[in-house]
């Protein structure tokens, strides 16, 4: 990375020097830079399909980058404050899934909060990786999930003194963030990695008064979703290590399942949004929390709705709070968060990221405008003036806490038998349920189906929830184990 600084963005600077080039193609992809499809040069434009290339020489490899990927991820784990950084275009999900199939073989535990991405139980089936659960603290009255207490980490350590890793979302969707720093110096003082799944921190580390970075607080992986709040394309994130990481294995793991024909049209926009924030991000995340601030405001002063903050914080299990989430519970003007979601998208034509049972998120980020903001909030007066009612009848309970009968590895390829749903009360699931967003399962496989369960999925899709992670579309019937 010879004298290459943060202005610089290697893999953007190849691509550039690469189009001047006016190279005859006789490679992949067989578009041949648009030529032949047309009809989709005229929908992304000639620049985009000029630069969806192969990996050639001057354009380096991602599987074993030598040159300017080389150079990029150099500047990007430095950006960071990372030993090491990876480009990933197989979105943060395949981040979290590297982190864990490093930590874990077969067998191996791993302690993680329960409400995880569908994507950490995912790795626990390929990896053969068996949890244990630290179910987290409730907010009763907003019915969501929190962070990790430390002592239920620490007795969760105690208990399973031979479990090979820790696994902290920080934050949460919601915003919430647990005591990192303490978590992660817990977890070394027994020799256990930490992972962390900070998809929703990408701004914690270019901001000012943000919750702790998961690098800063010393954890060994962390993977990042660049694409959320940080500028770039769509399935395009970092994963971060630590200094005692191997990175030279930490590769050969990413590429166990990582494609082998990474999108130039991810890697450079990686590059550039790491290089945009680096330069300017204090300013771009200052003036997001300035947006937040004053949306969570208003709306608080249309009454009804709880925008919350920091004022959650209770040092422990809600140890910090992303004041650049706009979460808004919404269950008091009468109406469930997904209720809210679909007026918004169906009434006023804006899409907000999700609504589950009793909240909504409205996500923030360096491309929104003041005027879009107050839009939202005139939108959300409106709708308690048109649609709000007596809160009386609804469902508050938003997560509800699983019991765990077999490994995820073991339910997922075990024998199985399709039931209604309304007949699978007592027996183990072999699939995941879940609301899509945030993708936090309700069910996955391996955990006992209960009553209390069954009631949440069918009101869920009453309110109209996308309900994801079945073999039957409709949600109608489980898969469940068959002994």
């Amino acid at each position: 990375m010879a004298d290459l600084s943060q202005t610089n963005a290697p893999i953007y600077e190849a691509l550039r020097k690469f189009r001047r080039m006016r190279v005859v193609p006789f490679d992949v992809p067989g578009h041949k830079r648009g030529r032949g499809n047309m009809e989709l040069t005229e929908f992304l434009g000639e620049d985009c399909m000029n630069v969806d290339v192969n990996s050639m020489k001057p354009l380096d490899n991602l599987c074993h980058p030598v040159s300017v990927i080389k150079d990029a991820e150099e500047l990007a784990a430095e950006a960071f404050g990372a030993a090491n950084a990876f480009f990933m275009v197989g979105g943060t999900t395949s981040a979290v899934q590297s982190m864990i199939m490093y930590a874990c073989k077969e067998g191996d535990k791993i302690i993680m909060p329960r409400n995880v991405h569908r994507s950490a139980i995912n790795a626990l089936i390929l990896t053969g990786a068996v949890p244990v659960y630290v179910n987290p603290d409730v907010n009763r009255k907003l019915g969501i999930a929190l962070g990790m207490s430390v002592a239920q980490v620490e007795q969760a350590i105690l208990d399973n003194p031979d479990a090979k890793a820790i696994m902290v979302n920080n934050p949460t969707y919601y915003g919430i963030c647990s005591d990192l720093k303490r978590i992660t110096e817990l977890a070394h003082a027994h020799g256990m990695l930490v992972l962390v799944d900070e998809a929703h921190g990408t701004h914690f580390y270019f901001g000012e008064n943000f919750p702790v970075t998961a690098m800063a607080a010393g954890a060994d992986c962390a993977s990042v979703s660049m694409h959320k709040s940080g500028g770039s394309l769509t399935q395009s994130s970092f994963l971060l290590l630590g200094k005692n990481i191997n990175a030279d294995y930490m590769r050969q793991v990413i590429n166990l399942t990582q494609t082998t024909s990474a999108s130039y049209l991810l890697l450079s926009s990686l590059d550039i949004s790491r290089k945009r924030l680096a330069l300017g991000g204090r300013e771009i995340f200052a003036q997001t929390v300035e947006m937040a601030e004053y949306a969570r405001s208003e709306i608080n002063d249309i009454g009804g709705y709880y925008a919350y903050s920091r004022e959650l914080v209770n040092g422990d299990s809600i140890f910090d709070f992303d004041v650049s989430k706009l979460s808004i519970y919404t269950l008091p003007i009468g109406l469930a968060g997904i209720e809210v979601y679909d007026l918004l998208r169906d009434e006023y034509d804006i899409q907000i990221e999700f609504g589950d049972i009793g909240n909504v998120l409205a996500y923030i980020s360096v491309g929104d405008r003041k005027r879009d903001i107050e839009r939202l909030i005139s939108a959300l007066s409106e709708i308690k003036r048109r649609f709000g009612k007596s809160g009386s009848d609804m469902l508050t309970q938003e997560y509800i806490s699983p019991v765990v009968a077999e490994t995820p590895r073991k339910a997922f390829y075990a024998q199985k038998r399709s039931l209604p749903l309304e007949e699978t009360a007592g027996l183990v699931c072999s699939e995941f349920v879940m609301c899509y967003p945030p993708g936090i399962p309700i069910l996955a496989p391996g955990e006992l189906i209960t009553d209390e369960i069954i009631e949440y999925i069918k009101y869920a899709k009453e309110k109209g929830c996308q309900m994801t992670g079945t073999e039957d579309i409709n949600i109608e019937r489980l898969n469940v184990l068959d002994y």
